[in-house]
């Protein structure tokens, strides 16, 4: 399966200025969020990207792709009815082709020397078939990711059959329906905010759009999980919601203690640590 567009969701109410941030990547260079979301996807060896924006973002979106613009096609989400209508509304644009789907309000950083992006497209293209990356996440955090339960492969290692998926469960429902055996006490496989999907996914949001109720990503999922082999796979890397509280100074930290600066990230939040302690003041007894 050749994987070779990628489509970056960037339309939400309150996502459409996150990817206008900027931040400082590993290499010490001052970028946008969507300037780096755009190269890892590059980076995955993708050789289209389309980016869903609201109407009347392009402009802005364009200065903050910068040299990448040229790569780019904006696509508008008229009648925002979620997040699987955005997705839907790339149909046209990906064509019938399988898919890499980016949210354009996390940043991606890798614990090994390829890309999250490329880890998971040259996974999805070796088993030829629809995977989600996925993170463990502590159920303290399933309000704000969606979920997934079903059972470990033997065969390759953070590698899941996927059965069911809740869109930000409660404890209870993760409990009943997405325990994943394996994981540690109170975990569970949440999404990392990347996938690689087939035109079925495409198909089942063309039909839930036919009625009046939200288009929900998730619930498209869940019935893909039903009517084709669809896996999970854990990245060797981590997430970073730039929206979340102190999103972006998580992002950037994580960032730079990725990169070259590391050494002196590290030294500077020392001083700062040391510096803090010095000038509280000293507990009477």
């Amino acid at each position: 399966m050749k994987i070779r567009k990628a489509l970056i969701t960037a339309a939400g109410r309150d996502q459409r200025t996150l990817p206008l941030q900027t931040l400082v990547d590993r290499d010490g260079v001052s970028k946008t969020a969507l300037s780096i979301i755009i190269e890892e996807a590059l980076a995955a060896g993708m050789e289209e990207i389309g980016v869903v924006i609201q109407p009347g973002d392009q402009a802005a979106y364009a200065s903050a792709a910068g040299g990448h613009a040229r790569q780019l096609r904006f696509i508008e989400q008229t009648n925002p009815r979620g997040y699987g209508h955005a997705v839907v509304c790339g149909r046209e644009f990906t064509a019938g082709e399988p898919f890499l789907l980016l949210v354009g309000d996390h940043v991606y950083v890798s614990a090994e020397s390829r890309g999250c992006a490329r880890q998971l497209v040259e996974l999805a293209a070796r088993e030829a078939c629809a995977v989600s990356a996925v993170q463990p996440t502590h159920e303290s955090k399933l309000p704000y990711f969606g979920a997934v339960g079903g059972r470990r492969l033997a065969a390759t290692s953070g590698l899941y059959e996927i059965t069911d998926v809740l869109e930000k469960p409660t404890p209870t429902e993760a409990e009943q329906r997405v325990i994943v055996p394996g994981l540690r006490a109170g975990h569970y496989l949440c999404f990392f905010g990347m996938h690689v999907l087939t035109p079925t996914v495409m198909s089942l949001l063309a039909d839930m759009v036919a009625g009046t109720d939200p288009v929900h990503l998730s619930a498209a999922l869940a019935r893909l999980a039903r009517k084709e082999r669809y896996l999970a796979y854990e990245i060797a890397g981590r997430r970073y919601d730039i929206g979340a509280k102190y999103g972006l100074l998580t992002a950037q930290l994580a960032l730079g203690l990725s990169g070259h600066d590391r050494d002196e990230i590290l030294g500077g939040l020392v001083e700062l640590l040391a510096q803090r302690k010095m000038s509280s003041p000293t507990p009477s007894r």
